[in-house]
C-alpha cells in the first residue's frame, strides 16, 4: 500500500485525479513510479515542500511506448500553461529541450518521464509517470551572483504562488492537453511546445511521430535528430544532491 500524509491540506483537483501527499522528505517521482501499477491513471503524488513545487502524475496511454512518450510534451505544456496563468504580464516562459523550463531566461525547474523497465517499444506500456519540480522560493543561501542562470518564482514576480496552487493549475491544464490528444488534436500541444522552445538562430524545429526532435538548417538536406528516449534518461535540470533544479 502507498502512504498518505494526513498533516498536509488536500488540493482542489478535478475528479479524474486522486491525491497522494508525501511529507517533505518524500520523492514524488520515485513514489509515483513505485505505485503506478497499483494506483492507476490519475494518481497525483505531491510533496509538501516550502521551496519547491514537486509532483508526479500516473498516466495510462493508449498507444505503443514509442509514440506514447509524447505524453511528456503534454506535461511540459501543461506545466508552462500553469505558470503563465500566474505569471506577471509578458514574462517569457520557455523550454530548453527536452525537459527544462525557464522564466525570463532563468532555470526554475523541469519535467521528467518514467515507464516500466520491461516495456516494449511496439506495445502499450502499463503506465507512464510524468513528474515535475519547480523552484518556488529562492533560499537565502543561494547567491544570484554565483547562480546567474537560476531563478525562483518569488524572484520573478509570481507573488505568493505556492506549491499547491501551481499543482492544482497544472492538473487542469493537463486535462486540456489530454483531451486534445484524445480528439486527435495533439498537434496543437506540440505546436505550443515548439513555439516556446529555445533554439539556435536559423534552426527550424519539429517533432517526429515518436517524439524525437528534428532540427532543420538552411541548405541541409536531412535534419539533425535528437532522440527523446535517450534525452529523458538523465534530466538536464535536476541536481541529484538536492532533488531540485540546478543552481
Amino acid at each position: 500500500m502507498y502512504r498518505r500524509s494526513r498533516a498536509a491540506p488536500a488540493l482542489d483537483l478535478p475528479p479524474p485525479f486522486r491525491l497522494v501527499t508525501l511529507r517533505e522528505v518524500g520523492d514524488a517521482f520515485a513514489h509515483a513510479t513505485e505505485i503506478a501499477a497499483e494506483a492507476g491513471a490519475g494518481t497525483l503524488v505531491h510533496v509538501g515542500r516550502f521551496d519547491l513545487a514537486e509532483f508526479a502524475i500516473v498516466l495510462e496511454p493508449e498507444e505503443p511506448l514509442q509514440s506514447a512518450r509524447r505524453a511528456f510534451y503534454a506535461g511540459m505544456v501543461a506545466l508552462r500553461d500553469a505558470l503563465v496563468a500566474h505569471a506577471p504580464p509578458e514574462r517569457p516562459i520557455t523550454f530548453a529541450w527536452p525537459d527544462a523550463i525557464h522564466v525570463d531566461g532563468g532555470l526554475v525547474g523541469g519535467g521528467r518521464l518514467a515507464w516500466p523497465a520491461d516495456a516494449v517499444e511496439t506495445e502499450l506500456p502499463q503506465w507512464l509517470v510524468f513528474g515535475a519540480v519547480v523552484r518556488t522560493v529562492a533560499m537565502s543561501e543561494r547567491s544570484a551572483a554565483l547562480s546567474p542562470l537560476a531563478a525562483a518564482l518569488d524572484e520573478e514576480g509570481f507573488g505568493d504562488l505556492g506549491s499547491g496552487r501551481l499543482v492544482e493549475s497544472f492538473a487542469r491544464h493537463l486535462m486540456v492537453a489530454v483531451d486534445a490528444w484524445q480528439a486527435n488534436e495533439f498537434a496543437t500541444v506540440t505546436r505550443t511546445y515548439l513555439h516556446h522552445l529555445t533554439t539556435e538562430k536559423g534552426a527550424v524545429p519539429s517533432l517526429d511521430a515518436n517524439g524525437d526532435l528534428l532540427i532543420r538548417w538552411p541548405g541541409q538536406k536531412d535534419p539533425d535528430r535528437h532522440a527523446l528516449s535517450a534525452a529523458l534518461a538523465v534530466p538536464s535540470w535536476l541536481d541529484p544532491a538536492t532533488g531540485g533544479p540546478r543552481t
